[in-house]
Formats: structure tokens, C-alpha cells, sequence
């Protein structure tokens, strides 16, 4: 419509809250996510032989949602077919991935053409949450945020590298926040969030906190880049 608004961009967006989508666009851009296979409504009856593919445990969510609503983690074949149904009640398609035990880090990115990536947070649901699900990311004190995140520098970089990479494979603008699950040498990117939380201890704004970009700049800055987006 002509209309300037402030985001990760239509295009960006649309692409990034589609989970299979994304995947394509990471794989094709070197990036390393979990094993995975997609189960629709017509293959729903043959989770268990989907599942098989992967090994238990696996992470079941639908490919088109945000906040972890649908997701579960299946440890035993026995639960496997609700997970599936649970999920599809969201959406078509559903993502059945390999789970992967790990440290989880996020990664922000602002800019549009040139990208500065933002420390590092790690992401330690409390002790009641199995994974970082809808209460653990918005019930105050349900989870221990750590910036920066507890990794060698060497790894920060090469993070926050395939967080750019991932910003830039999804045509994002303006800003983005890419989940990553580290285990041993290996850096799994688990999906990208064009829509991050900004209130003032949302993950996003704590990373640049961090960088020495307050809240009222950070606002301040993502209109900025907005601005300059519309006028290309």
C-alpha cells in the first residue's frame, strides 16, 4: 500500500514463519538444521513410520505458528500419533525434527544492506519447563537469560556470522532474531523470528542493551532503518 512501517519486511516475514521454507533456504545456504520430515493431514496415520527415520526423541511442531504453540517433545513412540494430531489442529503441515540436546543461544540482527549482530543470549528455561515453550518465554522469571552468552569468543563470531547468513536467506530487513542449539562443534539453527519481542527485557532489546544501544535508541534506530528502506 505505500505505507512505511517498521519490520523484517514483508517477503522476510512471510518466509520465516513458514519452519519448511525456512529449512530450504538454510540448507541451500549452508546453514545446519536437524534432521527433519514433514507429515501433511493425508500422511498423519503414519507418524511412527516418519518418526523412525529420525530416532526418539524428536520435536514435533506445526511448519506455520510462532511461540512454541503446537510444539511438543516426543520421547516414546506411544505419544507420537497425539503430538501429531495436537499439532495439526495449528496448522496443515507438520515438522517432525531429530531432537537435538544441547545449549541454546539466540542471535540478533538490525540493519538492512549492512548487519551488526548483537551479543549473544543464552536461553535456560527453568527447571519446570522440558524446552523454552509458550509459559517458559512469557511468564516473568521462567527462564534465566544470560548475556553474553557463556561460549568462547571464537564461537560468538561464528554465530553470529550464520545469524547474518540467515537474515539475509530469508530477505529480511531491518531486524531479525535467529535461534541457534549448539552441541559439541556442531551449530544447529533451529528457525528466525522477524517478530522479537520489544519490551524492554524482551531478548532483542537485552542484546542491545549489551551492545550499548539503550531501549529509546534501539526504537529509535529500527525507524531510522525503516525510514531508509522506504526511500531506496
Amino acid at each position: 500500500l505505500g505505507v512505511p512501517y517498521q519490520g523484517a519486511g514483508v517477503l522476510g516475514s512471510a518466509i520465516a514463519m513458514n519452519k519448511l521454507a525456512s529449512k530450504q533456504l538454510y540448507e541451500k545456504n549452508d546453514l545446519l538444521v536437524p534432521p527433519y520430515v514433514v507429515i501433511d493431514k493425508q500422511s498423519a496415520n503414519m507418524p511412527l513410520n516418519k518418526a523412525q527415520e529420525l530416532g526418539l526423541p524428536v520435536v514435533i511442531k506445526p511448519v506455520s505458528g510462532g511461540s512454541s504453540i503446537g510444539m511438543a517433545i516426543v520421547k516414546k513412540t506411544g505419544d507420537l500419533e497425539k503430538a501429531v494430531k495436537s499439532a495439526l489442529l495449528y496448522d496443515t503441515q507438520v515438522l517432525v525434527e531429530k531432537y537435538i540436546e544441547g545449549v541454546e543461544v539466540t542471535a540478533g540482527i538490525i540493519g538492512n544492506e549492512e548487519l551488526k549482530a548483537l551479543p549473544l543470549i543464552e536461553v535456560v528455561p527453568g527447571s519446570d519447563y522440558e524446552f523454552f515453550d509458550y509459559e517458559a518465554k512469557y511468564k516473568a522469571g521462567a527462564t534465566n537469560e544470560i548475556c553474553p552468552a557463556r561460549i568462547d569468543d571464537t564461537l560468538t563470531a561464528r554465530i553470529q556470522n550464520y545469524a547474518k547468513t540467515a537474515h539475509k536467506a530469508l530477505f529480511c530487513s531491518g531486524y531479525s532474531r535467529s535461534d541457534f542449539i549448539i552441541k559439541g562443534d556442531e551449530v544447529f539453527i533451529l528457525e528466525t523470528n522477524t517478530i522479537p519481542g520489544m519490551t524492554p527485557t524482551s531478548l532483542f532489546p537485552q542484546a542491545a542493551k549489551a551492545a550499548g544501544i539503550g531501549f529509546s535508541d534501539l526504537l529509535d534506530r529500527l525507524i531510522e532503518l525503516a525510514l531508509e528502506k522506504n526511500m531506496r
